[in-house]
């Protein structure tokens, strides 16, 4: 079943691991440990583009799409950003809520899909999403239209090669067994070529791009020039 952009056989998946979301060391651990190398390559890039010292957002309003339960949004909003939060998954956003609320953290989380927005928000965020999205020229095109000219969209995904399959895939899922099984289709994995052409074809440029690398001495996430696995890439809307 498909609905827009939204596929819910990965709402449903994602909302069963609602309650164990912001264990780090639960099923999302690689995502905890990646969130501080995604979160600040996108606040270093913002501060620059808006003349801020350091990972200063004050101010801004950015859209984190498929926010899942928080875990970028809150990262963001910690750097000043004013957030908003969107997910089709509502047991993923309840468990978001409630983890803001004790933090003391104001953000705005939503119920839908980037294409029923209305409005603009002068970054738009969507980290792991685009690889369980079926209609990606839709919902490129959501992200587009809901940056605000001259905004800036953020993605980052996993590159469709024989590494990655080895290690994202097979490794992360059958191996070491860091994921749930079958939480990843590698046929649905994206090359930056081609969100390189489903950005262009959305009115955006893509501007700067970095790999994403796992350093298993220090068991910290880097940035590389070695897109082959997991990266991460900055849009510009003109």
């Amino acid at each position: 079943m498909q609905q827009g952009t939204v596929r819910a056989s990965e709402v449903a998946k994602f909302d069963a691991l609602a309650a164990e979301w912001w264990q780090p060391r639960g099923p999302m651990a690689p995502l905890h440990a990646m969130n501080p190398l995604r979160t600040g390559w996108i606040a270093d890039r913002l501060a620059a583009r808006h003349g801020r010292a350091g990972r200063d957002l004050s101010g801004l309003r950015v859209l984190d799409v498929g926010c899942g339960a928080g875990l970028a949004s809150e990262a963001l909003a910690r750097f000043g950003a004013e957030v908003t939060g969107l997910d089709a998954a509502g047991a993923a956003l309840s468990a978001a809520r409630a983890h803001a609320k004790a933090g003391g953290l104001s953000i705005d989380y939503r119920e839908g899909r980037p294409e029923d927005l209305s409005g603009t928000w002068d970054a738009v965020v969507s980290l792991e999403v685009i690889e369980h999205v079926e209609e990606r020229a839709e919902f490129l095109a959501a992200l587009a239209r809901v940056a605000r000219p001259g905004g800036a969209v953020f993605l980052s995904t996993l590159n469709r090669t024989p590494r990655s399959f080895l290690i994202a895939k097979l490794g992360a899922e059958y191996v070491l067994r860091l994921l749930p099984r079958g939480t990843h289709d590698w046929k649905m994995f994206v090359t930056p070529a081609e969100l390189g052409a489903g950005m262009r074809r959305a009115g955006m440029r893509v501007s700067d791009i970095a790999g994403m690398s796992f350093d298993p001495l220090s068991g910290q996430w880097r940035e590389s020039r070695d897109l082959a696995v997991n990266y991460i890439a900055m849009a510009e809307k003109g």
